[in-house]
């Protein structure tokens, strides 16, 4: 329950004005609660760990877009 404590406490953590090593940083830790909360959830099949992952990955997309920027154009 430890885990599910920490990804509640990671989706209220405030995503403003972060440089690219925070983005980063978020991305990585991101990907490490979903792989961690879907080991969980393949054992208790609980709707409220999917969409807690599902919340996550939302947040984890929203980060890696920016860090990502715009294409270039020609």
């Amino acid at each position: 329950m430890d885990l599910i404590k920490k990804a509640l406490e990671f989706e209220k953590r405030q995503m403003k004005s972060l440089s690219t090593s925070d983005r980063v940083k978020i991305s990585r830790e991101a990907k490490a609660l979903i792989l961690d909360l879907n080991q969980i959830y393949k054992e208790k099949k609980d709707d409220k760990i999917m969409d807690m992952m599902k919340r996550i990955t939302a947040i984890k997309r929203k980060v890696e877009k920016r860090l990502k920027g715009a294409p270039l154009t020609a």
